[in-house]
């Protein structure tokens, strides 16, 4: 299985990239507008953020929800040798195209380190473990390699194995499992619902009312949680939920997580 601190976020290794590659528009989010490939106005000559420990307080709780899961690090001491792109202006663009597709590209090793130390996806070991294998070598590749790269038909290929083993991961959970894959519940009043099981992959959760849910076991995998309320939701055992979807989320010390989740700062 992958170091998995080989998947979490260095910034200090990292030349700024989430705070130049993309673009991102005045909104709850972002304070302002900022133009793909044009630095933050907030970005330090050190590649630091000038007002991290403000951000949501100076209105960008989009940057304080991002982990780029170690993509930032690997691109910039990998991929480009620890060349940055202020002292090479003319590797910026690729620079800057290359880290757009290592990050989703460690989101799936992610997910799927996670579904090969799970015992109930054990029949898929092989498979997930080639899966694995194949993502590491897309993701060591040259920044050539990688922007030439199908990302979409990878993302296809591994997600299908993503879906058989959340199946055999929530196949122990007794009764009917809800299935809400895709579904639009921006704020929708769920307090207190049976989630248990659910599949709620790239659901749109979105200033939900969840409060008090079982979401036990529950596929999380991309569901959209922005300002979803958690407060004393039972997320013990949640599938494919990312750090970054419960920051983006509110909660408080009743929600129950399991680790390596842990409870937000704002939360508190």
């Amino acid at each position: 299985m992958l170091d998995s601190g080989s998947l979490r976020a260095d910034c200090g290794r990292c030349f700024g990239l989430c705070c130049v590659a993309p673009a991102f528009s005045a909104s709850a989010d972002f304070a302002i507008d900022k133009p793909a490939g044009q630095p933050c106005p907030n970005l330090g000559p050190d590649f630091g953020c000038g007002i991290h420990a403000d951000l949501r307080q100076r209105g960008f709780r989009g940057c304080a929800v991002f982990d780029c899961l170690g993509a930032g690090q690997r691109v910039a001491q990998v991929t480009f040798g620890g060349k940055d792109w202020r002292q090479a202006p003319g590797t910026a663009r690729a620079m800057f195209e290359v880290f757009a597709v290592m990050r989703p590209l460690h989101e799936l090793l992610w997910y799927l380190s996670e579904a090969l130390a799970a015992e109930a996806a054990r029949p898929l070991r092989e498979d997930l473990t080639l899966a694995i294998e194949a993502t590491e070598r897309l993701a060591s590749g040259t920044a050539e390699a990688l922007r030439e790269l199908d990302l979409a038909a990878h993302r296809e290929n591994v997600n299908a194995l993503l879906t058989r083993a959340s199946r055999l991961m929530r196949a122990g959970v007794p009764g009917r499992k809800p299935d809400l894959a895709g579904a639009d519940l921006i704020g929708a009043r769920r307090s207190g619902a049976s989630l248990r099981g659910a599949s709620l992959r790239g659901a749109y959760l979105i200033g939900a009312d969840l409060r008090r849910a079982d979401l036990r076991a529950a596929d999380l995998t991309g569901a959209d949680l922005r300002d979803t309320d958690l407060r004393g939701a039972d997320l013990t055992g949640s599938i494919f939920l990312l750090q970054s979807q419960l920051d983006a989320a509110r909660g408080d010390h009743g929600t129950r997580l399991s680790p390596p989740l842990s409870r937000p700062a704002h939360w508190l």
